[in-house]
């Protein structure tokens, strides 16, 4: 098989392009900012956790996210942004974390602390949240609102 200039160069010119491409597409990246609001006081910090598989929401202990970062309170709000995200799903929880201790405290069953989590504006007992109800679809920039739920 004879191969021409012409022929290798159209070749490596494809390969070059399609290289490129694929390299791009791996790379997309996208910042999610996520703002809440109710909180009843300043006190304390916003833990906002990412959770990006089933099965790790509830997650009291705030142990099974993906990834954590804290806020500062100011005004009853507090948002953070969680960068150089992955296409996928996601769902997020907000502790507003009074006491410090990194954990979700509890009467009975239900947050003592404010709590909040992406797609819940309530939680009860009939309506407890779990990753397949609280997640959504990353596919470009975003923004997320979540209110703090006290009870």
């Amino acid at each position: 098989m004879k191969v021409t200039m012409k022929t290798l160069l159209a070749l490596i010119a494809i390969l070059t392009i399609g290289s490129s491409i694929a390299q791009e597409s791996q790379k997309k990246l996208y910042s999610l900012r996520v703002a809440a609001d109710n909180f009843r006081n300043s006190k304390g910090v916003a833990q906002f956790a990412l959770y990006n598989r089933d099965g790790t929401i509830p997650d009291e202990k705030l142990k099974k996210y993906f990834r954590k970062e804290v806020g500062e309170i100011k005004n009853s709000k507090s948002s953070v942004i969680f960068k150089d995200l992955p296409k996928g799903r996601y769902a997020i929880t907000v502790l507003h974390d009074e006491n410090g201790n990194g954990e979700v405290d509890k009467i009975l069953l239900f947050p003592k602390e404010g709590f909040g989590i992406s797609n819940f504006e309530k939680i009860s007992l009939s309506n407890r949240p779990d990753f397949s109800k609280a997640s959504f679809e990353l596919c470009e920039e975003t923004t997320k609102k979540i209110k703090l739920i006290y009870k």
